[in-house]
């Protein structure tokens, strides 16, 4: 595997390293140890698949809380999607700062998020199939989510969603308050027990 950096500490792109011959290609798509030595959490307790029948659905912004914060290890593998991750780290350089790439079944490329990051994305294609590889199962109570055109994160979205969940259609924007000190983002007493 080929590990890029991104400008978001901790995020990274991460293409295959294709070993071709007149069969087809072979190549890993996971290495616990290559993960390790590029400095990433290779924790993986959950795969998920999403299907999404047409072009512009958008899905996210998603998150959870600490003590259930996850990695996310996203490849689409049909169609293309527009993967988007936001740095909700209150004490990062890049705090609020948001980074995308296209991620398709013609590049291969694969997005790593750190734990304490948004993610969302919008597909370009019908028919887009998406796998999740994360490092902690769904935690409902942990669960939180970013508008998906809060004028405070300023997402440059290369189309405008056609289909989005009312759920992620009505997450809360951001206050001035949460984005000064980070609030959304930490749990309460309650929540962390």
């Amino acid at each position: 595997m080929q590990f890029h950096t991104t400008p978001l500490p901790g995020a990274a792109l991460v293409d295959l390293k294709l070993l071709e011959d007149e069969r087809g290609f072979f190549a890993r798509a996971f290495c616990r140890q290559e993960f390790i030595d590029a400095g990433l959490e290779p924790l993986v307790e959950q795969a998920n698949i999403s299907f999404n029948h047409k072009a512009g659905t958008l899905r996210g912004f998603h998150y959870q809380l600490e003590p259930n914060a996850e990695t996310k290890f996203i490849r689409c593998y049909r169609g293309a999607i527009w993967d988007v991750i936001v740095d909700l780290r209150p004490d990062s350089p890049t705090y609020l700062k948001w980074f995308g790439a296209e991620l398709s079944e013609d590049n291969r490329t694969a997005m790593y998020v750190p734990r304490n990051f948004a993610h969302a994305y919008i597909t370009l294609t019908d028919k887009a199939e998406v796998l999740y590889q994360v490092s902690t199962a769904y935690t409902p109570g942990a669960e939180r989510g970013l508008r998906w055109d809060d004028p405070a994160l300023g997402v440059e979205w290369p189309i405008q969603p056609a289909v989005i969940s009312d759920k992620d259609a009505n997450w809360p924007l951001l206050s001035e308050d949460e984005i000064k000190n980070g609030t959304r983002f930490t749990p309460t007493p309650a929540e962390a027990r």
